[in-house]
């Protein structure tokens, strides 16, 4: 992507948020040429450990490998067995909005590529574009780079080169000429490869690559090659942070696999492409991300290749209405699917840890070190009956590796108090830790947020509602997330609670509900989490928690499982959750749950219905009609909350609801189901409610 698309895709995104707040305001060959084309063969992939080669960094050994594999490289392109091949590539490249802090994405924009192949002794390459389209999620204008379009032919020649210079100019190959004066290399293990499930096996080498000068630009990662010939067999890289022309990126991952033909010639068999961006100095907790991946299958060794096909530049195209008219196999959203969907990849993260392994605590982020931060819109400024207005900010440093460290500060009005939050993380495999210390931090009982930050101070600020039963926290939790994805999640936290007051209001006579009353008291506390995935596309966490509050012991489980209706893509969509929670009669009030209202049963009363237990099943559908721009919703909800050996507090207007309430509504979405508009009706005793509302995949943001 050029820097001035990024730009343009990050300037849509915010328009996007802007324009929210103002509407509430086949597969490779194997070891014999016969199997060439083979649907059933396999990748090769790492079958056993044979024997830990690990010496020291720049020893022989490893140094004589190099050689002998830049040596192959000269050799390969006079082999006088193989003149000439054409193959074909098939791919798919995925952009998506992220968020560093959750395990899922948001997809944008889906395109699909046809590649016709060529290379003719001894180096001439040539790829023709036959067949290509795309679908949007999202509006964007962004428009790729000719590179991320295409597949790797020759291992990147000496030097790598990538976006037509705008994201990596220049940086040396390593097995490229003298890259013994610019890296170290380490020679990590000896593996065995196997093909054709199991049946075949290669031996191959696994070398550790990093710069000498890690200020400079450079490789990072792994290579393996062939244990017999030291050919190229995979490399699994990055670069370092001065390798990136564009400030905008934050970093590039890169994954190679080649396979076996004829017994003797590694070619590109699939590659994996990330390339992550974010502002340079403005850390809003949101990145772009480019996603490729592209399958080489249908080898042809041989052949007589048409001079013609060479003639230009490397990258050649046919018509559009040819482009156009490529019969694809699959659909633009199956590699989506099938790889578990757009949460991030598993293949990338596996990447991300070896390049960690390699460099350690080396910072390997384009992006700058010292940044201005906001998690969301509403932490510069909010307003909400117990803080009044509230006007804050906060810096990012990255002092080392993928140590970060965010800060933030802010004063509320309303009250005349600051608060304040430190955020200390890093990566690493396994339980990555972060450290949270904060000071007034507002909390909100009930655990069903009614409306964002942004969509509650608008709402408090026209004096309509306050969906917020805010309290108040100071303390520290220290929170470990399984990589990758974060699949395991283990909390322990240390608070102590303080209630919270009206202070906007000038007497009785006010529009908003009263803020509930708390217990104030010390919490100790220690939580785990746990993702898993469910059949017919659906997925489920589990939150076990057991605790202390002054003095008396607690515990609590909660589960939300939900699934997807439609497949990426399809212009029908929907969802359906059900969720529950139980918690013992000890537990102090601020962690009871409520229901009713607005994101739960439309229709009644907010947060009318409490309990230390409670169960709710949502669902809604959405069917275009004018698409991208407008779609018809049907929404429902069914649930019920249960007081068991628990008291209220008396200013509580509250109360159990043994017997399930339901609601159903219609609706509206517009512009790509960014914005909801629905009319719900609560049945068995509640009323008509309208419903103004963000899409869930932008809460987060505002």
């Amino acid at each position: 992507m050029t820097p001035s698309a990024t730009r343009l895709t990050l300037t849509t995104a915010a328009l996007v948020l802007a324009a929210i707040v103002a509407q509430f305001g086949s597969c490779p060959g194997t070891l014999s040429a016969q199997s060439a084309g083979d649907p059933d063969r396999a990748p090769p992939r790492p079958e056993e450990d044979v024997g830990q080669q690990r010496g020291d960094w720049n020893d022989v050994r490893v140094l004589r490998l190099v050689e002998r594999a830049r040596d192959q490289r000269a050799s390969a392109t006079v082999d006088s067995e193989v003149t000439s091949y054409q193959a074909r590539a098939l791919g798919h490249v995925y952009f998506f909005v992220d968020r560093p802090d959750s395990a899922t994405n948001v997809l944008v924009k889906g395109d699909q590529v046809a590649l016709d192949l060529f290379w003719r002794a001894p180096n001439e390459t040539q790829q023709w574009i036959v067949g290509m389209r795309d679908e949007k999620v999202l509006p964007t204008g962004i428009r790729y780079h000719l590179d991320h379009l295409t597949v790797v032919q020759d291992d990147f020649g000496d030097f790598i080169r990538l976006g037509d210079g705008d994201e990596v100019e220049a940086v040396v190959h390593p097995v490229g000429p003298r890259a013994e004066s610019v890296y170290d290399f380490l020679l990590s293990d000896s593996l065995s490869l196997s093909y054709a499930g199991g049946l075949e096996e290669v031996r191959v080498y696994e070398i550790s690559v990093r710069p000498k000068n890690l200020d400079g630009p450079g490789y990072v990662g792994t290579l393996f090659v062939d244990r017999d010939r030291a050919a190229i067999v995979r490399m699994n890289f990055s670069f370092t942070a001065a390798s990136y022309v564009d400030p905008y990126l934050d970093y590039i991952r890169i994954s190679l696999d080649n396979s076996l033909w004829l017994g003797t010639h590694w070619l590109p068999y699939r590659q994996e492409v990330e390339i992550r961006r974010e502002i340079p100095y403005f850390d809003f907790m949101a990145g772009s991300t480019i996603r490729s991946t592209f399958d080489i299958r249908d080898y042809d060794f041989n052949v007589d290749i048409d001079d013609d096909l060479f003639l230009g530049t490397g990258v050649r195209s046919v018509s559009p209405n040819q482009r156009r008219s490529f019969a694809f196999e699959r659909g633009i959203f199956e590699e989506l699917e099938e790889s578990g969907g757009i949460g991030p990849s598993v293949k990338m993260e596996e990447v991300r840890e070896q390049v960690r392994g390699v460099v350690e605590d080396e910072v390997l982020s384009g992006l700058s070190g010292f940044r201005l931060y906001a998690a969301r819109l509403s932490d510069f400024a909010r307003y909400n009956r117990a803080e009044g207005i509230y006007l804050g900010a906060g810096i990012t440093l990255r002092p080392r590796g993928e140590l970060q460290i965010r800060t933030t500060a802010g004063y509320a009005i309303g009250r005349d108090r600051p608060s304040g939050a430190v955020s200390v993380g890093g990566g690493g495999q396994g339980m990555a830790p972060t450290l949270d210390l904060y000071w007034d931090a507002m909390g909100d009982i009930g655990g069903n947020p009614g409306a964002t930050p942004l969509e509650n101070s608008i709402s408090s600020a026209s004096g309509s509602k306050d969906y917020l039963d805010p309290f108040f926290r100071r303390g520290g939790t220290l929170r470990f997330g399984h990589r990758p994805a974060s699949r395991w999640t283990l909390s322990l936290s240390l608070e102590e609670h303080g209630g919270a007051r009206d202070v906007v209001s000038d007497g009785p006579d006010t529009e908003f509900r009263p803020v509930r009353s708390i217990e104030e008291g010390t919490l100790a506390s220690a939580s785990l989490g746990l993702r898993t995935g469910l059949p017919g596309r659906g997925s489920a966490q589990w939150i076990g928690t057991g605790g202390v509050f002054d003095g008396r012991q607690f515990g609590s489980i909660a589960v939300e499982a939900a699934w997807d209706l439609g497949a990426t893509g399809d212009p029908l969509s929907g969802r359906v959750s059900a969720e529950g929670a139980l918690t013992n009669p000890d537990a102090p009030p601020q962690t009871l749950y409520l229901i009713g209202g607005r994101y739960t049963l439309p229709g009644h009363d907010y947060r009318e219905f409490a309990g230390n237990a409670y169960w709710l099943v949502r669902s809604e559908v959405t069917v275009p009609v004018y698409p991208p721009y407008l779609g018809v919703r049907a929404i429902g909800s069914l649930g019920a909350a249960y007081l068991n050996g628990v008291e209220l507090p008396p200013d509580w207007s509250a109360s159990g609801a043994s017997e399930p309430k339901a609601s159903v509504g219609l609706g509206l979405s517009f512009g790509w189901d960014a914005m909801r508009f629905d009319v719900a009706r609560g049945l068995g005793g509640g009323g008509w409610e309208a419903v103004f509302s963000v899409a869930p995949k932008f809460r987060n943001w505002l």
